[in-house]
């Protein structure tokens, strides 16, 4: 073994036994650098190379420990040529510093997968949420519609029946319970209205609206089909406010408008009743908010005391 790599290989022991701490490659690098003269000294251990001083040409020479490669020294000037005696006592450290780069890179990749996994998990909680929120809103605009309008029928109907009428009345309530059976069977299953996917909008409105006296429907503008989540949102917010309009506003007639826009799927619900005075004029109600918000759309509620009240959105498409 030549003097310096002598020289170099005490360096290294000296080192090592300073004080018992796992190697720092780049204090390693300058030990064996300053030990050896040279200008510059690297130690390449996987894909990081860790340098003390500079070079303009390099040496290099691999590291082995246990008969496998574990790093790269590489020294400067390249005239100071290869150091075999100086790269087998840097076998062991630079297996350590290896081992502990490989532990930092898999501790690295476990925090980051175990963050995913939580994030996913919220991902997955939130988009539960969302549609056990979305079936909550589709049972309370759709069923609920149907099922106020049965309860003022059979308001009527009680009436007739103790005039010594309304039997037809009283078939015509069990096949509306029937109807409104079917669409909370679908509603608990996620399945849209048959005639909402297979018609549009606009028949799917007629189907539920026309057999209501007090509501007018103007859907001549509706001439196109929309994206099947625009058509939901906007039919369930048809139905909410045409809903919200037959309780508070008992006996008021209602049009429903719905049209295409040049800023995308427009509607309005608008009656005649005695209004309210609105605190927020431009403020949707938060359930007709929610779902207009969920496919980029508005809703604005206009009323005042005795105006009536419009419910009015528009979906960009």
């Amino acid at each position: 073994m030549r003097t310096r790599e002598r020289r170099a290989a005490e360096a290294i022991t000296a080192y090592l036994a300073r004080d018992g701490r796992d190697p720092d490659p780049r204090e390693l690098a300058q030990v064996v650098g300053t030990a050896l003269g040279a200008s510059g000294c690297a130690l390449v251990v996987g894909d990081q190379r860790f340098q003390w001083g500079t070079g303009d040409s390099w040496a290099e020479q691999d590291v082995e420990h246990g008969g496998a490669v574990c790093g790269v020294l590489a020294l400067a000037p390249e005239s100071l040529g290869p150091a075999p005696a100086v790269a087998a006592v840097l076998g062991a450290p630079v297996a350590v510093v290896r081992l502990a780069l490989e532990t930092d890179q898999l501790r690295r990749a476990g925090d980051a997968a175990a963050r995913a996994l939580v994030d996913e998990r919220w991902r997955a909680a939130a988009e539960m949420e969302a549609e056990r929120r979305g079936i909550e809103r589709d049972l309370h605009d759709g069923v609920q519609a149907r099922l106020v309008a049965l309860r003022m029928s059979l308001a009527l109907a009680a009436h007739r029946v103790s005039a010594g009428g309304g039997r037809q009345h009283v078939e015509e309530l069990v096949a509306r319970l029937d109807d409104a059976e079917k669409v909370l069977v679908e509603t608990a299953a996620g399945i849209l209205p048959e005639v909402l996917a297979t018609a549009g909008l606009a028949a799917a409105l007629r189907t539920e609206l026309d057999r209501h006296d007090v509501v007018a429907l103007d859907l001549a503008g509706l001439r196109r089909r929309y994206p099947t989540p625009v058509e939901s949102a906007v039919y369930y917010i048809v139905l909410e406010a045409v809903n919200n309009a037959r309780k508070h506003a008992p006996g008021a007639r209602i049009t429903v408008t719905a049209w295409d826009s040049y800023e995308g799927l427009a509607f309005s619900v608008a009656d005649d009743g005695p209004g309210f005075a609105a605190a927020a004029p431009h403020a949707g109600l938060p359930n007709l908010t929610a779902r207009a918000a969920s496919v980029g759309g508005v809703v604005q509620v206009r009323s005042a005391p005795g105006e009536g009240t419009t419910v009015s959105g528009v979906v960009p498409f």
